[in-house]
């Protein structure tokens, strides 16, 4: 279930092809941060594919109250194309993905329940050959400590599943770690109640 600082996404790009009554419909899969991300996807794939029927997308990304989407059904009669694509979308809980479903047209009109059902297919074996995987948002907080609390400060670090990004070892010792952002707060408080409060955050962490 997304949490605050989770989300789900795709695990890599995926390309897959089905084949309807002469029409073949690619199905493919990718990564995208920020709805300009989607957009430029979008732009590159209709210079790419300029020879297909039709270019169908549905694309999420954000989550929470950031969230944004949208679907396109490039032609195709409405509601049987950008939607079914979306409904995959949505229905497996994704984010930060785009997924374009390009058709060529085979000579057989498929009618609206036959293209309803080529496109969410398409979609589905997309997402499903791009694998699913939990992300998490992430910060970054910076301290500093005397040179014996490091090997406390480390475990107490390496517990929380925070990774240093950043170290200095000079007159004192300076670090700055990133994880999830659910644990920040938690981590901070850890440190400064296991060093008595000798420990220092830098400021804005």
């Amino acid at each position: 279930m997304e949490t605050a600082d989770s989300f789900f996404t795709i695990k890599t790009s995926s390309e897959i092809e089905i084949k309807i009554k002469g029409s073949k419909f690619f199905g493919r899969a990718r990564e995208c941060e920020s709805v300009e991300d989607a957009e430029k996807i979008i732009a590159d794939f209709r210079k790419k594919y300029y020879d297909a029927t039709h270019n169908c997308f549905a694309y999420r990304v954000g989550i929470g109250k950031e969230m944004k989407f949208r679907y396109s059904d490039d032609g195709e009669p409405s509601g049987t194309a950008g939607r079914p694509i979306y409904d995959q979308i949505e229905g497996k809980s994704l984010t930060s993905l785009i997924v374009i479903v390009t058709r060529y047209f085979g000579g057989v009109k498929l009618g609206t329940g036959g293209l309803t059902h080529a496109y969410s297919d398409a979609a589905a074996r997309a997402i499903d050959a791009a694998g699913v995987v939990e992300k998490y948002i992430t910060e970054s907080i910076s301290m500093k400590m005397q040179f014996s609390d490091y090997n406390l400060v480390e475990r107490i670090i390496h517990q929380f599943g925070a990774k240093v990004i950043e170290s200095d070892f000079s007159d004192i010792v300076r670090l700055t770690v990133e994880l999830r952002l659910s644990l920040i707060d938690k981590l901070r408080e850890n440190l400064v109640d296991s060093t008595s409060g000798r420990i220092k955050f830098e400021q804005g962490s």
